[in-house]
């Protein structure tokens, strides 16, 4: 554990980030906080900048990888490192560079697995049994920097992304308090990722991936409605009304007094269910007002 003396800069907007920084905070000093501006429409809590004001923390905020290239002519900073994590804007070289020791990425992926924008939730929708995270050199190329350290984690058959994302978060920061001392000391040489011909790549999801496809399987569309439990949400017609599913289960055969969905292989089993403009029930509630399904 550190005796938090190493200093750096935090790169982050998103809610993963801000979750990483309350921890990270505790055992390193934070010379800076570089994050995304709140937009002057947005209503309610921008996790980011909330926290860091709360902890005190210098915000300096960017829109896009110009003004962070031109940041640190104005706001120059003396940490000898980066940390990014949900960051949301390209990093070019010439801000890699500024920083000595580069700027260390932590990818919630077992890289080359996964990389690019959401490798969370291509690890529950792909069905694999473990995931786990990279400390990885941003370089110019899309999570194809070399390694400091990475640890595996078994991924529970009901992690959602929101449960999973919540243990990956974890385990980066144990990750980044037992490793980045001794990569600021220069006891760690990172090294190349392994079989980068194997690399697998993940995707920013739209809302049309949350539209259930039932000539898909059972097991798959299981899947999806733990990985898109946040966004973009599993959504279907039931009754002639729209329907998010919450949760869902799979089974060859089901009773009659389940809601059971016929797909390209097996039967989905509706456990929660959520009504467009109405609030999260359980299918059997769902069923009591809609006796015709029975």
């Amino acid at each position: 554990m550190t005796s938090k003396s190493e200093t750096i800069t935090f790169f982050g907007s998103g809610p993963v980030a801000a979750e990483s920084l309350k921890l990270l905070a505790k055992n390193f000093v934070i010379e800076a906080v570089v994050t995304k501006p709140k937009p002057d429409h947005h209503r309610g809590s921008f996790p980011v900048i909330d926290l860091a004001s709360d902890l005190k923390l210098p915000i300096l905020t960017v829109t896009n990888k110009t003004e962070l290239s031109a940041l640190f002519v104005s706001n120059p900073v003396t940490s000898k490192l980066g940390v990014l994590i949900d960051f949301g804007i390209i990093v070019t070289q010439d801000v890699i560079d500024y920083f000595p020791l580069g700027i260390v990425n932590s990818h919630f992926s077992l890289l080359p697995e996964w990389r690019g924008a959401d490798p969370i939730t291509f690890s529950i929708l792909s069905g694999q049994k473990k995931t786990g995270v990279s400390l990885m050199l941003l370089d110019k190329g899309m999570d194809t920097g070399k390694i400091i350290a990475q640890k595996s984690l078994a991924i529970d058959p009901r992690a959602t992304t929101k449960s999973l994302t919540h243990e990956l978060v974890e385990l980066s920061d144990q990750l980044l308090n037992e490793h980045l001392p001794n990569y600021i000391g220069g006891l760690i040489k990172p090294r190349n990722q392994s079989h980068p011909d194997r690399a697998t790549y993940s995707r920013k999801l739209s809302k049309d991936d949350g539209i259930i496809d039932w000539s898909k399987t059972a097991q798959q569309i299981e899947r999806e409605i733990r990985a898109y439990i946040d966004w973009p949400k599993s959504s279907t017609q039931i009754a002639g009304k729209e329907v998010i599913i919450t949760k869902a289960h799979t089974a060859q055969e089901a009773s009659t007094k389940e809601l059971a969905m016929k797909t390209g292989k097996d039967l989905l089993v509706i456990d929660y269910i959520k009504p467009a403009g109405g609030k999260e029930m359980t299918s059997q509630a769902f069923l009591a007002g809609h006796k015709h399904l029975l």
